[in-house]
């Protein structure tokens, strides 16, 4: 039995209001908002695994999953 592994990185930008967004762009339609550019990360960074925990039900794959988020600074 093989292990698998994901590396996904979130891209962060300010919007002309002030809001954070992050976003990853490996997971269509992972992106959030938030007040602070912290908040916004952890936003994406939960919408994420829900994201894969709803893909990995769906699959029900015998193989151990290894997940790791990156965040640019």
């Amino acid at each position: 039995m093989g292990e698998t592994g994901l590396k996904f990185q979130i891209e962060t930008d300010r919007e002309e209001d002030g809001r954070w967004i992050a976003e990853i762009a490996a997971l269509p339609g992972v992106l959030a908002y938030g007040k602070s550019k912290q908040e916004a990360v952890a936003k994406v960074k939960a919408l994420a695994l829900r994201v894969l925990a709803d893909q990995i039900e769906k699959e029900k794959k015998d193989n151990p999953l290894d997940i790791s988020i990156a965040c640019c600074p």
